[in-house]
């Protein structure tokens, strides 16, 4: 990465937060990986389709170039759901939903596999939540600096945002989320602030899939 006077996040940070990325991904990785046998089996049983689902996502973003990167999940909906709904976004009892499925949101189970997109410098662990190609100029439009948000950050697995308010179901949803979004940003600024924020997150993260608060 190039940085420059309008970076929000020091070099010190960014090689930080990269070095951390890698080690979590890859120690997360060797502990949950004998769970994907028994997540992929669970799926299988009750709906036939992909245990993976892929999805394209806005990834690192600067002033003159996005980067767009496919997004992996488990699948918790029902196969090709949306070649109906259309890109909408999950509500509450969202009937394409699969049972299991709704657990492994509730746990954010479904959200392991993206610790391969870490891997591959696609995401971070903590960071602002990737948005969908489809809403993003619509919400560019109706939010103001709501693009500036993930200026030169990586998106995240987990982050303050999500732990705060879960997952987005409607525009308010993501309204509010903007202002968590710019103030994860400016904790980048300095090596403490953003060590102190990520360690954070990830303590109230980890609450969030023991209590099954996820959507």
């Amino acid at each position: 990465m190039k940085f420059t006077t309008i970076n929000t996040i020091s070099p010190t940070t960014y090689w930080a937060k990269r070095i951390f990325d890698i080690c979590i991904a890859i120690i997360g990785l060797i502990v949950v990986l004998p769970l994907f046998p028994v997540i992929a089996l669970l799926i299988k049983m009750e709906s036939s389709g992909d245990i993976f689902f892929t999805q394209m996502r806005i990834g690192l973003a600067t002033p003159d170039f996005t980067h767009m990167f496919k997004m992996i999940k488990f699948r918790t909906m029902a196969q090709n759901a949306e070649k109906i709904s259309g890109a909408v976004w999950a509500g509450k009892n969202d009937a394409r939903i699969t049972r299991v499925g709704l657990f492994l949101r509730k746990t954010r189970l479904d959200e392991l596999p993206q610790l391969i997109n870490v891997l591959k410098g696609d995401m971070s662990i903590i960071g602002p939540r990737p948005e969908r190609p489809g809403f993003y100029k619509k919400l560019d439009l109706a939010i103001p600096y709501f693009a500036e948000r993930t200026y030169y950050v990586y998106p995240g697995i987990t982050g303050l945002a999500q732990v705060n308010q879960g997952y987005d179901t409607c525009i308010e949803d993501v309204r509010r989320k903007v202002g968590f979004d710019h103030s994860y940003a400016m904790a980048l600024t300095h090596p403490l602030t953003w060590f102190k924020m990520d360690i954070w997150i990830a303590i109230n993260t980890i609450k969030v899939m023991v209590l099954g608060r996820g959507q």
